[in-house]
């Protein structure tokens, strides 16, 4: 396969060197080579005696390289490419027109690579943390069969159209995460410096406190002696969620598979997670990927531990001859829609078209549904803030209310 073949090859490291002519004179450069001791090698065939060398990072400092950043490159790329423009001069200019100093190097090193004679997705398979399998398969793809340009365009799409899908989710997610977040901050800040006032001003008049009232000051009390020890537990778990979902795969599993449980969001991450994945389907099968390695960088980029699952053990099944219709009916992961369509595309021969209105159709129902939660959500938001700082304050105004009601 294309990445077992990518994983055999020498990856290149930048290395910057310090060193000195035949003349004696301190010149200083940079190189891309697989260790310290071939840079070393090589400045002493110039002639150079290096001095000092050492690794760097591509893209140590600046502005980082976003996935916005690389769609608009594969855009860009697209159109120049479609327009006869030759491959490496597409790359120069592409590179001049971003004004990231990052993206315009390992534009550089990318052109550099295939200027030496490298193909382009085994150029791209070197940077896999800008490029993913599925971006290098396509491209890959699209060498072969001589349509480049066009699977440039079906890969400028499918970014764009997957960037605006976590665009959405992001937009839906990021109200409740920011409120939730202040009230925390309000919450604490009653708990530390409002409620330990009245403390003191009922402690004087020597009055028996309501249950609520004495409740809030036990957990102020609390609150104000262990505030560190709250907060600090609170980002241990948080630390320790995000370290378990990113090495633990059944852990991962077990939360995604939560998260399309969840009321009201697990229907969109469902809808987004299905639009993705027959998004991805069609980009990859539309460009001449096999089926068998389309599954599986479908699999990769479904987005979601269930799915993920889902798609590999239809993998095996297509790769043991079962249709994909089938394969998909089994998995009880799918939705009988886009079960439906993949069989009248394989009945008729588009099962390509077919995925892709499939993904059109989610993409909707993606839209629709944020516009629902942003409705939704504000005003729920609302009545539970509203109540928990109701609570407290009522808590901390009941004894006055109780000595007014005694005169």
């Amino acid at each position: 396969m294309a990445q077992t073949r990518a994983a055999k090859q020498v990856v290149e490291i930048p290395f910057t060197w310090e060193g000195t002519d035949k003349l004696g004179r301190r010149i200083k450069g940079e190189m891309l080579s697989a260790g310290e001791a071939v840079v070393r090698q090589s400045l002493r065939r110039q002639g150079i005696n290096p001095i000092k060398i050492r690794k760097q990072s591509l893209f140590a400092r600046g502005k980082r390289i976003t996935e916005k950043d690389v769609a608009l490159f594969t855009r860009q790329l697209a159109t120049m490419v479609k327009a006869g423009v030759p491959l490496l001069q597409s790359f120069e200019i592409t590179a001049r027109s971003h004004a990231n100093p990052n993206l315009q190097r390992l534009l550089g090193v990318i052109k550099a690579d295939v200027e030496s004679g490298t193909a382009l997705n085994q150029a791209f398979r070197r940077h896999p943390k800008y490029f993913d399998g599925l971006y290098c398969n396509l491209v890959e793809a699209g060498e072969q069969a001589g349509i480049l340009e066009t699977v440039l365009e079906r890969i400028a799409s499918y970014k764009e159209k997957i960037l605006a899908i976590k665009g959405k989710i992001k937009s839906a997610l990021m109200y409740p995460a920011i409120v939730i977040v202040v009230a925390t901050i309000i919450t604490a800040g009653i708990m530390i410096f409002v409620i330990p006032t009245f403390k003191t001003l009922y402690e004087g008049s020597g009055a028996e406190l309501p249950a609520l009232t004495a409740l809030v000051i036990v957990i102020s009390d609390a609150f104000v002696a262990w505030w560190w020890l709250f907060f600090g537990a609170m980002g241990a778990l948080v630390f320790a969620f995000l370290q378990a979902f990113k090495r633990s795969k059944a852990f991962r599993s077990r939360i995604d598979a939560m998260m399309l449980k969840v009321p009201v969001f697990g229907p969109l991450i469902e809808k987004a997670t299905v639009s993705r994945w027959a998004r991805t389907f069609a980009s990859l099968f539309a460009a001449g990927v096999p089926m068998v390695e389309s599954l599986e960088s479908v699999a990769g980029a479904s987005g979601n531990a269930v799915f993920e699952d889902a798609t590999l053990k239809i993998r095996t099944d297509v790769a043991t001859g079962a249709s994909l219709s089938s394969s998909l009916q089994v998995a009880r992961v799918f939705p009988t829609m886009l079960i439906q369509m993949v069989a009248i595309g394989e009945e008729s021969g588009a099962l390509d078209s077919m995925v892709e209105k499939v993904a059109d159709y989610y993409e909707r129902e993606v839209d629709d549904a944020v516009a629902g939660i942003s409705s939704l959500i504000e005003p729920l938001i609302m009545v539970v803030l509203g109540g928990l700082i109701g609570t407290i304050v009522i808590a901390m105004y009941l004894p006055i209310f109780k000595m007014g009601t005694a005169f």
